[in-house]
Formats: C-alpha cells, structure tokens, sequence
C-alpha cells in the first residue's frame, strides 16, 4: 500500500477532503509528588476544579440538542461525581499525594472497573477517561485536552474523540473525522453518523503521517494525503428522506425498527426517535453500583421507569449479562484466566439459578406495572440445551415469549436447533465480531477484524436468517451493526425481521429500509457474502441497490 494512503474501519459515510485540524492530546500522567506542604489544603482544590469543569460541561449542554446534549450533561455528571472527588481527596489527606495525582488515579480504579465489566460498560472507559483529563489539566492550569476552537472547515484528526468533544462538533465546520484508535461502537462512530460527518477509525499510523490535508472516504475506510492548496470538498452522505414511522421496505416486507436501550433516558430518547419498540433492554444499569442483589422490588420499580415509554408496544429484555469478569460483589466466583470465555451471561445462573429467578419476577412485574408488551432473551447462550432450559424458567415465571442472543459461533452453528425451542433470536454483532475472529471490540490495534462488513461475520448471520426462515420464527440484530442505513439492507435481506441500534440512528435506518424492495435488500445480502473483504463486500451491497 501507498504510504500516501491509510485505512481503517469506515464507520460513517461520506467523502470529504480540507486541511488537517489535530485534536489535542492529554497532558499525560501527572507527576507522583512532591508531597504537598499542607495536604488539608491541598485536598480542598479538588471539589472546586471539578466544578469548574461541570460548569464548562453544562454550557455546553445548554447550546446543544439531542443526544450531543445527553453526553454532554452525563459527562458533567461524572466531573462532579462525589464518590470520585472524595476518593481523590481522600488520597491526598491519606497517601500525601498531589491533588492532580489523586485524581488521576482515583479515576483510573473506576476506569478498571468498567474495564473489567467489558462489553456496553467497557464503552464507557472512554468518557471516565475524558473526565479525568479535564481534571487533572484544571488542576495542572494547563490547557484542556480536546478540540481546538475550529476557524475553517477542518478534517479533525486525533487519537481518539472523548464523548464530550464528539457531542459538541459543528458539522458545518467539521468535514470529516479520523481517528487512530476507537472502533465501530466508539462514540466517535455513534454520533458522526447523527450528524451526517464521515469518519473512519481505528487508522493505524495516523498520529505519524505528516499531512496537512487529507481526503477522507467514509464508505471504504481510507484516508489519503491530499493537496494542501485545493480547495476543501465536502460530499456527505445524503440526509435521511422522511419516515413514516412503521419499519417496512418499499413493498411492504415488515422489519421492525427498534431501540436499544440501558437506561430511563435511553428509553425516552428512542421513544422520541420513533423506535417501534426495544430489541434489547440491557438491564445491568440496575446491579453495578449495588453492593448487594437488587430486591425484587427495587429491580421492578427500575425496570418499570425504563418500559414506561413503550406502553403498549414490544420490548425484549435481556437478563442480566454478568459473570466472572464483572465486579458484581453478590455473583463471586474464583479467578478465572480468561473471563471472556468463563462462567458470564447466562452461565452464572446455572450455579446460581435463584438470582436468574428472581430477576424474572421484577421483570414480570415492571412488564405488568408498565403495559409494555414484554419478552426476555438471555446472554451469552451456546447450545439449544441452555436456550431450552432459559425459556422454560421464562415461562415458569410468567413470561410468555423468551429468547436467547446469538452471540457466539456455536450458537449461530445451532441457530435451528436453538429456535426449535426458544421464540426468537437476536444476533448481538458486536460479541459475535469478537469471539469470532478472536479480537477484542474495544483495541484499536484489531478494530479492522470487528467491522461488521466482514464476509466470514456476514456468512453467520446469513445462516441465523436461514435458520429463521425454516423455522418460521423471528430473529433479529441488536448490534451496531443494525445501525448503518446500508448494512440495514443487508440484514434485512438475510431475512431478519427486526433491527434494533441506537436512538440516533433509527430514522435513518427506517428511511433506508423504505426506499428499496425485499428483493433489492435479498440481491444486497448475495452480493455482501459473496466478497472477499470488507471494502468490496460494501461496495457490492451498494451497487446491487442502486444498479
């Protein structure tokens, strides 16, 4: 390959090419001492430089909208999160440590944490990170880490974007975004795809490839040094036509549009979205920061906030996706040497079967409470045996419709057998990327071999349809990967019935779905499996809908 051109994961379209703005770094690791004269005094400027940030944060809120504004407002949440300023302050009185120390590494315990939690909560180590940095360059007097106040459109370039520097771009200024690290469920991919900028990530060698203008290719993932003289072109991906609300495509093939959801605001934000329903309700949100299990109760009441927007309409819940490799106090369980492939999702209630029945009960009775129209699916499901005996617990506490995620190979080997005797599937892409091609989803270095355009990812999930179809049953896509508007297509074309992402993306895939027929989504999904990579798999979809 040229060294004039790179590439990465493509992970919102469009085309763009102008003069390179860099995102600035953090100042790094602040230094371990000297110990502070009065450490008393030292600890009391961590609250107010905390603060100071929240109120920067929430300014910034303030001029934004929709979800930019929800990271923005969460983000200055974490800032002035009391649990880690006491902590911090706490190192200071105790360990003698300098206030930005402190705070650097009362940060890093919550990011090991969430770390170690992996999958959705893992994705959050980035925003903890950006909390941290802002911090500890107040506390520093330095300059915070981040964009730079943009004077022209700019392709931004950088390491990495924190949440809070993605939400609140101006995409009039901004033409494309591209970044060394991160991966297609980064927040950098979320929310260039609701504002329309193209971006490519996980571009290996970027931070070292002095350019002072690029062309950015959205579609295909590359990114090449273009002439600093030109003029900047912008050829973003066409705005979403208007949609009618129902997921269908042009002739009438029903696939739902749903929402996936962690949380109240999640749900109220896919609501206001126009999701048909939710195609995975996470429910972790309720047990990590319980020192105990949750009371049946007390799982109800939360449950119940977040159905409430879907009265009437279906939400899938999904039991509660913990285990050995997440710091839950109430599930322990020995070391294991890699907790990836131990005793988590569905596997910890074989032991402990009482906690897998009791949130059952809550999510029973927030479907009662709420009128939601309610199914649970487990995680993390191998075989037609551990599907069989999850939905029979399902239905033993009352709940009609249980399904099981299809997460792993083996379970998309056994697609059939699994929905013989479960009533539905959902294909979760993101762990399916993961554990079939043996990369972590949250390193940059293997982020190429999790981009859902993958042939060998693509040929599973085509299976998953198959199986769905002789079986008369539904199966659905909860994944990122539900979430580009032409990968939509595809999906459907394999013959899944719903597709469930995130809330920014629901109008554009419902869009998307309504401007081709059945039979162009089927010729999409033949062509996608039949490339042998992932750029020409993307461009073959493409042509085959619009030839």
């Amino acid at each position: 390959m040229s060294t004039q051109e790179l590439s990465g994961v493509a992970v919102s379209p469009g085309q763009a090419s102008g003069p390179v703005v860099r995102v600035a770094e953090p100042a790094g690791e602040p230094a371990s001492g000297p110990p502070p004269d009065d450490p008393q005094a030292e600890a009391t400027r961590i609250a107010p430089a905390a603060q100071a940030v929240v109120g920067r944060l929430e300014a910034l809120a303030e001029a934004a909208t929709g979800d930019a504004a929800t990271i923005l407002t969460t983000t200055a949440a974490m800032a002035g999160d009391p649990a880690l300023v006491g902590q911090a302050e706490q190192l200071v009185s105790t360990e003698r440590m300098p206030a930005a120390r402190a705070v650097y590494e009362a940060a890093n315990g919550f990011v090991q944490q969430l770390a170690a939690a992996g999958g959705y909560m893992a994705e959050r180590v980035r925003d903890v990170e950006d909390v941290r940095d802002r911090l500890v360059a107040e506390l520093l007097g330095t300059a915070p880490p981040g964009v730079p106040l943009l004077e022209r459109p700019s392709v931004l370039v950088g390491r990495d974007l924190a949440p809070a520097d993605t939400a609140g771009l101006d995409p009039a200024l901004v033409l494309a975004l591209v970044t060394e690290e991160g991966g297609p469920t980064s927040h950098t991919a979320i929310l260039a795809r609701s504002l329309g900028i193209p971006a490519v990530v996980a571009v290996r060698g970027l931070l070292a490839l002095e350019a002072e203008a690029l062309a950015v290719d959205g579609d295909l993932g590359t990114v090449t040094i273009a002439d600093p003289d030109a003029a900047p072109v912008a050829a973003k991906a066409e705005a979403a036509a208007e949609w009618n609300g129902t997921g269908a495509t042009a002739d009438g093939r029903r696939v739902k549009v749903l929402g996936n959801v962690g949380s109240p605001a999640d749900a109220e934000a896919a609501a206001r979205a126009g999701a048909e329903g939710v195609g995975l309700f996470r429910t972790e949100f309720c047990y990590l920061d319980a020192p105990a299990e949750p009371s049946v109760q007390r799982q109800r009441e939360a449950y119940a906030a977040v159905l409430e927007p879907f009265h009437g309409k279906p939400v899938i819940v999904r039991t509660l996706d913990a285990g050995a490799d997440k710091p839950l106090a109430f599930l322990s369980h020995d070391d294991e040497p890699n907790p990836a492939l131990g005793v988590r999702g569905l596997r910890i209630a074989f032991d402990l079967p009482e906690v897998l029945d009791r949130q059952l009960e809550a999510i029973a009775g927030a479907a009662a409470d709420s009128g939601a129209e309610v199914s649970v699916m487990a995680p993390m499901v191998a075989t037609a045996a551990e599907a069989a005996w999850f939905a029979e617990r399902a239905r033993a506490a009352g709940i009609e419709r249980a399904g099981v995620m299809i997460e792993v190979p083996a379970a998309a080997l056994a697609a059939r057998e699994i929905l013989e005797v479960s009533d539905f599937v959902s294909i979760g892409t993101n762990d399916l990327a993961q554990y079939t091609f043996a990369a972590d989803r949250q390193l940059g270095a293997v982020a190429q071999l999790n981009d859902p355009w993958q042939p060998g990812l693509l040929r599973l999930i085509a299976m998953v349809g198959e199986a769905a179809r002789a079986t008369g049953k539904p199966a659905g896509v909860c994944g990122e990967a539900a979430a580009d508007p032409l990968l939509a297509r595809v999906l459907a074309g394999f013959g899944l019935t719903s597709l469930s992402m995130n809330a920014a993306a629901v109008r554009a895939v419902g869009a998307s779905l309504a401007g081709v027929t059945f039979d162009e989504c089927a010729a999409a999904a033949r062509a996608a499996v039949a490339a042998p990579d992932v750029p020409s798999a993307r461009t073959a979809a493409s042509a085959a809908v619009s030839g």
